[in-house]
């Protein structure tokens, strides 16, 4: 017995072969989608995890910043502390220096040489005073380059007077030097006029 199929075989392949096709686009968009969600997740995690590595580092750039301003601020306290030291020390080497003056120019004042006054500007000490002769004062210019308080004298005057009045007038030169106060750092003889030891006299005429 011979059989005939009249239904429309081929329709119902094609729609079997579309289900078949949507099938298989709804299994591979669910896949994407799956894929997506996974990619999103982890890209998500990632920056979350280098959000809170910037936080940490924020912070701690913070704590360095703070760090580094106090540091500042202690340089600065240690700057100042030293700078008044050094002013406590300076006023205390100045504090002697006229001792050492007064003692150096009794040391070097030649015979001769009778010196009126002293005066002391900074590191600059102003001397006035007689000299039997121009050879006395030369000998003074010389002691006063040699000496290691003194030096760098410079004559600024000098002229005969007559001191004193008839018989007893004498011929001098008045004369009037500028030398520097040189300051050495190690002055091998201790001053005159330190604690316990009298104070050293002006210089005074010398026969």
């Amino acid at each position: 017995m011979i059989r005939i199929n009249l239904l429309p075989h081929r329709e119902l392949k094609r729609q079997a072969r579309r289900r078949q096709f949507g099938i298989l686009c709804a299994v591979v968009a669910a896949i994407g989608a799956g894929i997506v969600a996974m990619v999103g997740l982890f890209i998500g995690q990632q920056i979350s995890s280098q959000q809170a590595v910037n936080a940490f580092i924020k912070k701690a750039n913070q704590k360095l910043d703070d760090d580094i301003k106090e540091i500042a601020k202690l340089e600065d306290e240690i700057r100042g502390l030293k700078a008044r030291q050094k002013a406590v020390e300076d006023l205390q080497g100045d504090r002697n220096i006229p001792v050492h003056v007064l003692d150096e120019l009794v040391k070097i004042t030649p015979d001769g040489i009778y010196l009126r006054t002293i005066k002391q500007t900074g590191n600059l000490v102003t001397l006035n005073g007689y000299a039997a002769n121009n050879a006395k004062v030369a000998d003074y210019v010389r002691n006063l380059t040699r000496n290691t308080w003194l030096g760098a004298p410079e004559l600024v005057e000098i002229k005969a007077v007559s001191v004193g009045t008839g018989s007893a007038a004498k011929r001098l030169n008045d004369f009037t030097m500028r030398v520097s106060i040189t300051r050495p750092k190690d002055p091998a003889a201790p001053a005159a006029g330190a604690p316990g030891q009298p104070a050293a006299p002006a210089a005074k005429p010398k026969a």
